[in-house]
């Protein structure tokens, strides 16, 4: 090296972090953040930390917290350059995971982090954030953008976040109250959520999928890409309305391993297969990679995205509010008495 190399005056973009780039981002993604406020935040992006009050109605307010990423989907994305709904997963996962515990969504961070900062692409990722932020009221109030050359490949990044809700101590929902007659009711998922990606992508690569091609009427990029639903508006509308024993999202582990999370000892969910439609997507999963029954059911949630228990007379209300709030209910099992080394989720 040259001694005139040696004196060069070196810069943080020399390094390969660009601060304007960054100050850029944070510009273009606050009319979308802006727009997720609730009025129980004091300051949201921008600072060095955000304000949120706990919203005056609650008594004795319980926080809680959850928090994950959107895991391999992302090299689906990537592959595709289709980077505006996987904020919403992102989103999903968190909100719909505290849900389960009867809590409302109140504010959401996230994390996004690359190599090079492509301003244009985290702007569409940020803003599919803020969009699972409206469906799910709570508020976007800060983040952080980690630019780190050498540390991702090109044009790839990863994202984290975590959501912080509130719960009435006295109706937390820990499955406790759960007893033998109470029914299941299951939620349709609007694909695989955010849950098998590495099985998916493996089916894709051995069998040289064309991701345009057609199944059901869309493509199937659309149907693999498609966002995970969040249940979170509908769901605390009918713990409004009726008393919810116990709620599971089905994520990875399925049916079989998120149903059990919830129950007490000495009972089993009961659930019958023909009680909801799988849909064609996972029927294709099926196929492609002759993947068997129970591995799918361990895998994949097959068209139920959330469990809602409540008590047996209540089961036909609380199908109907969830489908007046615009979801697809099914009662798809029960819960019984569990019998001495049977399994807490039995899928007949």
């Amino acid at each position: 090296m040259s001694t005139s190399d040696r004196s060069k005056s070196l810069t943080y973009r020399d390094a390969g972090v660009d601060i304007d780039a960054g100050d850029a981002l944070v510009e273009s993604i606050k009319p979308f953040a802006r727009k997720t406020l609730r009025p129980e935040v004091l300051a949201g992006i921008g600072g060095f930390g955000a304000l949120c009050r706990i919203p005056a109605k609650y008594r004795e307010p319980v926080l809680v917290s959850g928090t994950d990423g959107v895991g391999t989907k992302l090299k689906l994305a990537f592959e595709l350059d289709r980077h505006d709904t996987i904020g919403i997963d992102l989103v999903a996962m968190s909100v719909n995971d505290i849900l389960v515990q009867g809590a409302e969504p109140l504010f959401f961070l996230d994390y996004f982090a690359c190599g090079k900062l492509d301003v244009a692409t985290a702007t569409r990722v940020v803003k599919g954030i803020a969009a699972g932020c409206e469906q799910a009221g709570c508020a976007l109030i800060g983040g952080e953008t980690a630019e780190m050359p050498g540390m991702y490949p090109a044009g790839e990044y990863d994202l984290a976040g975590f959501a912080v809700g509130v719960v009435e101590k006295s109706n937390i929902i820990d499955g406790s109250t759960i007893v033998a007659g109470d029914a299941v009711l299951g939620l349709a998922s609007s694909g695989a959520h955010s849950n098998g990606y590495s099985l998916i992508r493996r089916i894709i690569a051995q069998n040289k999928i064309d991701l345009s091609a057609q199944l059901d009427g869309k493509t199937l990029s659309d149907l693999i890409l498609a966002p995970t639903r969040i249940y979170v508006k509908p769901v605390l509308q009918l713990m409004e309305e009726l008393p919810v024993k116990g709620l599971a999202h089905i994520t990875g582990g399925g049916l079989v391993d998120n149903v059990p999370r919830i129950l007490p000892e000495g009972l089993t969910a009961q659930l019958k297969r023909d009680s909801w439609r799988l849909p064609p997507l996972f029927e294709w999963f099926r196929q492609q990679g002759n993947v068997a029954d129970d591995e799918m059911l361990r895998v994949f949630n097959c068209g139920v995205g959330m469990v809602v228990i409540v008590a047996g007379q209540h089961a036909q209300q609380a199908s109907d509010l969830l489908r007046a709030a615009g979801e697809t209910a099914w009662r798809i099992g029960t819960v019984q008495a569990r019998a001495a080394h049977e399994a807490q989720t039995v899928i007949v």
